[in-house]
């Protein structure tokens, strides 16, 4: 960047370090809601309300196999972000 352009963007710096802070809480909320602890616990409690009669058979199946999904990608994501820690 330029000394011009950036004088010239200078009033926009609090709006873009606001917007940074919130990508960067966005993406740790998404890896702590995504994490393969938090969708087993997720499970677990799915299938506790499913024993309980809190859900019907199709709401469980539906839900379960998308959390399923879920923890596959979460965990082909950890063995991908090991692999390439190894490789470095």
């Amino acid at each position: 960047m330029g000394l011009i352009s950036g004088l010239l963007l200078l009033p926009l710096a609090p709006v873009r370090g606001t917007a940074w802070v919130a990508d960067l809480l966005l993406d740790t909320a998404e890896r702590e809601l995504y994490s393969a602890d938090a969708l087993r616990a997720q499970l677990a409690a799915l299938n506790h309300a499913y024993e309980d009669g809190d859900l019907g058979e199709e709401e469980f199946e539906a839900e379960e196999d998308r959390l399923l999904d879920l923890l596959e990608q979460a965990q082909e994501k950890a063995k991908a972000g090991h692999g390439a820690r190894r490789d470095t």
